[in-house]
């Protein structure tokens, strides 16, 4: 009954209201970020001053000719990718999909877990060698990361350790957002893929993708020199009923 009488005083008062066309909606304005783009961040990484003692290998075997290199802000590497699925098991990363996998990750969650390779964008960087110590350079767990692919670009964290002698390695999360072959076995890619780690910028908790993604735009902008990287919008308020 009491919807009933809400109905029928609303009908009334549209037949006492004035006949005169009410106003359009306004227009608000939006200001969306216009993302940083793929060639952006490639144009900025094009010469290398290598900060590394020596070269990496992409796999186990293969010659070693990746150095990492260093600029003012990042340091970064041009190599493949190959899928880390370790940390907390999933259903496309576990025991039975990775032969090689482990439960644990160098770095965990803010609840203590180890991170999750399905969910979390991350990439492994080489535990610290005479070759290269990440830590001396702004780098750790948590640390942001641009991954560049072709014509995409996903930002990420640091958040494993692999290998002293081999570099080239992301999460199943990062390699499926940027289009490549997240499978643990076959997957991933032979060459392609540039990493850039900005230094002395982490992101807490490191599990905070939003958070990530927010601050790997900033950074990047700041990057490529173009930090106004704003546009106008305009977007219709919807009216209120």
């Amino acid at each position: 009954m009491r919807v009933q009488s809400l109905t029928l005083a609303a009908a009334s008062a549209a037949l006492l209201a004035p006949t005169t066309p009410s106003a359009a909606p306004p227009q608000s304005v939006v200001w969306r970020e216009n993302p940083v783009r793929a060639a952006d961040l490639l144009a900025k990484v094009r010469d290398c001053a290598p900060v590394s003692r020596g070269r990496y290998r992409s796999d186990s075997g293969a010659p070693a000719k990746i150095p990492v290199c260093g600029t003012e802000d990042a340091v970064f590497w041009k190599a493949d990718m190959d899928i880390d699925c370790d940390g907390r098991p999933g259903p496309r990363c576990n025991r039975r999909t990775d032969p090689h996998y482990s439960r644990s990750t160098a770095y965990a969650q803010s609840d203590g877990r180890p991170l999750s390779a399905e969910r979390l964008p991350f990439i492994v960087v080489p535990a610290p060698s005479r070759i290269w110590d990440y830590r001396e350079h702004g780098v750790g767990g948590g640390s942001v990361v641009a991954v560049v692919h072709r014509d995409r670009v996903q930002y990420a964290v640091v958040g494993d350790t692999g290998p002293q002698d081999i570099i080239g390695e992301a999460s199943h999360a990062t390699a499926k957002a940027l289009g490549i072959r997240a499978d643990p076995q076959g997957g991933g890619t032979p060459s392609g893929v540039t990493y850039i780690v900005f230094k002395n910028a982490r992101v807490s908790p490191i599990e905070d993708r939003a958070a990530a993604v927010t601050t790997g735009e900033r950074l990047a902008r700041r990057f490529v020199g173009d930090p106004e990287r704003l546009t106008e919008r305009p977007e219709p308020v919807t009216a209120r009923r």
